[in-house]
């Protein structure tokens, strides 16, 4: 990367707001994400958004598409990773002390700790805690949490989970923050599967897990007679299947990391295609 370039990036980056918008895309990268859910996220008025949108995409760390009615704004990762190159190679001359830290990895075998998180853990995220478990076998622990978690799993998310052959008997809805202690399981993969909660503040999963968004809407606000809320928690469950079947049948050992992290990238557009 050129020093204008980068200073240009660095500078846009510079900016408490400009850098929040650009952290809120990160959460949802590679997807794109409307400008009305960012905001709703950040608490910020449109224009407000709008200007400092038109500045990350002004310097080549964000870009923009349409899709159909909707303007979708996703961080350009070609861009971002010559930045995080410069600094690290360039600026930080690769020294292993500044480095290491950051890259140091587990190897990618044995036992796979896989945490899916969404906002009041009752449907998506326990559909994905039980398939994994169920259609993973031994190489995977399946774990899920909310961000606001009820006390109750939803009765037509457990409806659908024993009509296909789960047990269910020992789920029940978690809190984040207890995996988030020293002695929690260390992950090596985290996933969302609703938008809140990809949009919610974090800190850094210890170990740097690969993490994946596969957000879907959440079937818990369908409307309607119980039948049709009942076929949209089936549909929701049908839609998690298919990125957990795929999921499960990636060459875990023969992957390096960032293959790794495209093909569970991939996964989310593949299962909408």
């Amino acid at each position: 990367m050129e020093v204008i370039c980068a200073a240009e990036s660095f500078a846009t980056l510079g900016h408490p707001g400009r850098l929040a918008v650009f952290r809120q895309l990160m959460r949802f990268a590679p997807r794109g994400v409307r400008p009305t859910e960012i905001a709703q996220a950040l608490g910020l008025k449109p224009n407000t958004l709008s200007h400092r949108l038109s500045d990350l995409t002004g310097c080549g760390l964000a870009r923009v598409q349409r899709d159909g009615r909707f303007l979708l704004y996703s961080v350009d990762l070609d861009r971002t990773e010559a930045l995080l190159g410069y600094l690290a190679l360039d600026l930080g001359q690769a020294r292993p002390d500044l480095i290491a830290p950051i890259t140091k990895e587990r190897p990618m075998s044995g036992i796979f700790n896989v945490l899916f998180i969404c906002s009041g853990n009752s449907a998506r995220s326990i559909f994905a805690e039980t398939l994994l478990r169920d259609l993973g076998g031994a190489h995977f622990a399946a774990y899920s949490a909310g961000t606001r978690p009820g006390t109750q799993l939803n009765p037509f998310a457990l409806e659908v989970l024993e009509r296909n052959g789960h047990d269910v008997s020992r789920m029940r809805s978690k809190h984040l923050s207890e995996f988030q202690s020293e002695d929690s399981p260390r992950m090596d993969f985290v996933f969302t599967v609703c938008d809140t909660a990809a949009a919610e503040e974090c800190p850094p999963w210890p170990g740097q897990p690969i993490t994946g968004h596969w957000g879907l809407p959440d079937p818990v606000k369908a409307k309607g007679t119980d039948a049709e809320k009942a076929l949209v928690f089936a549909q929701t469950y049908g839609a998690l299947r298919r990125r957990i079947e795929a999921f499960v049948a990636l060459p875990m050992a023969s992957l390096d990391r960032i293959s790794l992290q495209k093909r569970v990238d991939a996964i989310d557009t593949d299962a909408k295609d």
